[in-house]
């Protein structure tokens, strides 16, 4: 449970800090869908290096995406292990039904390199974003949507909530269990199905701090007169500076790099 760090936010000086939620935001969804739309390994490089160096240029301890990536190795290794059976072409390595092809190979990478390019992405902007600016940008970014009458001040709140209370909620998980083994609980041995069982005396109590946290959330709302987004004005207003468009030209280059080595560059697949 400690080694999730999704949500979390970490406070440091650094130009990453710096720029713009709204363009954090933005080219965060970009540089996702060319992590899935690339077919060679060149432009597959160019998103790694970039996503690399938005790491690096955030001052966040490495540790930190260290822990983030330990959350989810198991799920990375299964999947390409998966990956790496079902590639068409001539076999390599067969065994009965098993076998193995190059595009399986090409297939497991590509899965992997992608995967940790996702988490890496999407733990760099929690870092180095605040919750309160965060659902600054993503009410200013849903705005047209408020043309079909959409309460976007609201769908951005609850978002932002959502992810501001995971690390609560996962600490609060620990603290249970903590708290169910010091009176005797086991939660580590039998199968598969008594595990789960065990865990019913943690979940419960999970909910009812969850629900209650919720109420004192939504009491606290009430009491400070909370109405929605009608009306509401910012202490803090969000501008475009020289920082922004510098890198939103930087990211354009290397986004224009990664669709000329899809369209001239051999596809793997």
């Amino acid at each position: 449970m400690r080694d999730i760090t999704l949500g979390q936010y970490f406070p440091t000086d650094s130009v990453i800090h710096r720029l713009d939620p709204r363009v954090k935001l933005i080219l965060m969804i970009v540089f996702l869908v060319f992590t899935f739309i690339t077919f060679n390994y060149f432009a597959l490089g160019l998103i790694a290096a970039s996503i690399l160096m938005i790491v690096l240029l955030s001052k966040v301890p490495l540790k930190m995406y260290l822990k983030s990536l330990k959350v989810i190795i198991i799920i990375v290794v299964i999947t390409s292990v998966l990956n790496l059976f079902y590639g068409t072409g001539e076999p390599i390595f067969q065994w009965h039904f098993i076998k193995v092809t190059y595009n399986g190979i090409h297939n497991a990478i590509f899965v992997c390199v992608r995967i940790v390019c996702l988490l890496l992405l999407s733990s760099a902007l929690t870092f180095t974003t605040s919750p309160t600016d965060l659902t600054d940008a993503l009410e200013r970014l849903m705005k047209p949507l408020k043309v079909f009458h959409i309460k976007v001040h609201e769908i951005a709140m609850m978002m932002t909530i959502a992810l501001r209370f995971v690390p609560t909620l996962l600490e609060e998980t620990d603290k249970i269990m903590a708290a169910q083994k010091a009176r005797g609980a086991d939660m580590e041995s039998g199968n598969f199905l008594k595990r789960i069982q065990a865990l019913v005396p943690v979940l419960v109590p999970l909910f009812v701090s969850a629900f209650r946290r919720a109420y004192e959330l939504a009491t606290a709302m009430e009491c400070r007169c909370y109405q929605g987004g009608e009306g509401r004005t910012r202490m803090k207003q969000l501008h475009i500076q020289k920082r922004d468009v510098i890198s939103l030209i930087v990211s354009g280059l290397m986004i224009a790099g990664i669709v000329l080595c899809n369209i001239f560059l051999p596809s793997v697949r």
